[in-house]
């Protein structure tokens, strides 16, 4: 059920990234924001190290937010710092580049549905399951392609942490879950559960963009595998994820890595995430659903 609320026409815009570790990255990605057809009115950075942000720091629409390290607290931080006239809140990845009508797409579609609380585009190429793409190359897909004719709402549909944006009044009081630590694995599902009972969660058609998958400042092998197992886990006991899909990541999780293990990929510790996944099966098994004890592996 749904909670009834009152919307108003989206204008103002506020981009956070969370980052750490890559102000390369960070700061192409955000030079390229100049080019959308609907610019952001300011864009927050939040890292533990002002050096995270690079010379980004010193644009004269960035906010630098100061935050502990982990991608809930960073972007909660970037809640709480939220500029009052923000209408639509967008979290992009620090690697993720954006085609240049993103921001116009989603802003018109939250206009045009006013039924629609959060929005995640479409990924045309996602290097987080390959070695990665190159920015450029990033760049290269996102240039060359073409916009759907006409806009399409897919839903329900939970967002992807690297693209999402949310109406700002169908996220008052919400936070990202501060147990899922460091790299946060499935706070976008867990979040845009809390959304959707505000209001439709879709994906946009004509929101388009390239995940790099940048491998640099990444957890290891095996916190990322311990969750893999303690978070599908620990969003079912907080009923922000269902029975089948939470079985089928921690099901799809160990086979990937089992089979994987012997003759892994260059890019993937698969031998760290089995050890992470067994030490997550025997806490689950324990009865110890404990996501943020991957802070101690």
């Amino acid at each position: 059920m749904t909670e009834s609320r009152q919307t108003s026409p989206c204008g103002s815009v506020a981009v956070a990234f969370a980052t750490r570790g890559r102000a390369d990255v960070l700061n192409r990605v955000i030079a390229r924001l100049d080019r959308q057809t609907h610019a952001p009115d300011v864009i927050l950075i939040s890292c533990a190290d002002l050096q995270d942000a690079g010379d980004a720091a010193t644009r004269t629409n960035v906010m630098i937010v100061e935050s502990d390290l982990g991608l809930t607290r960073q972007r909660n931080a970037a809640l709480r710092a939220l500029p009052d006239k923000a209408d639509v809140v967008i979290f992009f990845d620090d690697d993720f580049v954006a085609h240049d009508t993103w921001i116009q797409q989603v802003v018109e579609t939250f206009n045009a549905h006013p039924d629609v609380a959060g929005l995640t585009g479409h990924v045309l190429a996602d290097g987080i399951s390959t070695q990665g793409l190159s920015f450029d190359e990033a760049v290269s897909i996102v240039d060359s392609a073409h916009l759907p004719p006409q806009p399409r709402l897919h839903s329900p549909y939970s967002p992807y942490g690297c693209n999402m944006a949310f109406r700002r009044t169908a996220i008052e009081g919400l936070s990202f879950d501060e147990r899922l630590v460091l790299y946060g694995w499935q706070e976008d599902r867990d979040f845009g559960s809390q959304v959707a009972r505000r209001g439709r969660v879709a994906k946009l058609s004509t929101a388009l963009g390239v995940h790099m998958g940048v491998k640099a400042g990444r957890v290891s092998g095996r916190k990322f595998g311990y969750s893999q197992i303690s978070n599908p886990v620990y969003l079912w006991r907080k009923g922000n994820m269902d029975t089948l899909t939470a079985f089928g990541h921690v099901s799809k999780n160990i086979a990937s890595n089992l089979v994987k293990a012997p003759f892994p990929e260059k890019f993937v510790d698969r031998y760290g995430r089995l050890i992470g996944n067994i030490l997550g099966i025997n806490d689950v098994l324990r009865g110890k659903i404990t996501p943020e004890r991957v802070v101690d592996i």
